[in-house]
């Protein structure tokens, strides 16, 4: 038994899977920009949606790995041409999965041997940073609500029905940018970015 606590890594509480993203940074002349990509419409789930490249970790994969691996796959960017600057805040959607962004700088060559697939992207784009630092974005919020079933057992518990249970907000933060709209949970991971380089 004390080998079990001590040698165990612990994990976000009743998470079903772990997603990695790249939150690539490239330099411009006019500076530092974000790399974003479309999903492509034909994809089941959000397609057409902008993204950065990523997806779930597999068995063994750190978050490092799996975006490097996502990355690769989705738009042909050799992990050598990719410069691991560190982790940033992650998430986690409604207890599901957690969300963990890696920063990274894609230098010139990694740029220049981009090849999108196009089974999973429909085209890519880039954002200044100083686009997001100067214009906040619009933010909505919505309430996450207890749905409790109606034979809950609260004699069996000990609390009365009317017992108040924990509810929550969400914030969905919009951008928008010639022609795109960078939001939900990218959208969060942009102004957590930009929050943390202020």
């Amino acid at each position: 038994m004390k080998t079990l606590w001590r040698d165990r890594t612990p994990g976000l509480l009743g998470r079903k899977y772990a997603c990695a993203v790249l939150c690539p940074f490239v330099e411009k002349e006019d500076g530092l920009h974000l790399l974003f990509e479309v999903r492509a419409t034909s994809l089941r789930r959000q397609g057409g949606e902008v993204c950065f490249p990523g997806g779930r970790m597999e068995p063994g994969e750190t978050a490092e790995i799996c975006a490097l691996r996502e990355t690769e796959e989705e738009l042909g960017i050799p992990p050598a041409h990719i410069q691991l600057l560190g982790r940033s805040d992650y998430l986690s959607q409604a207890g599901k999965f957690s969300l963990e962004p890696v920063v990274g700088l894609v230098e010139a060559a990694g740029l220049a041997a981009m090849r999108p697939s196009a089974a999973e992207v429909e085209s890519v784009f880039t954002v200044p940073l100083d686009f997001f630092r100067t214009q906040p974005p619009k933010i909505y919020t919505y309430t996450l609500e207890p749905n409790v079933p109606a034979d809950f057992p609260y004699d069996e518990v000990g609390v009365s029905a009317d017992y108040r249970w924990e509810t929550g907000k969400a914030e969905v933060p919009i951008w928008h940018w010639e022609g795109h709209v960078v939001w939900g949970l990218t959208g969060r991971i942009v102004k957590n970015l930009v929050e943390t380089m202020e």
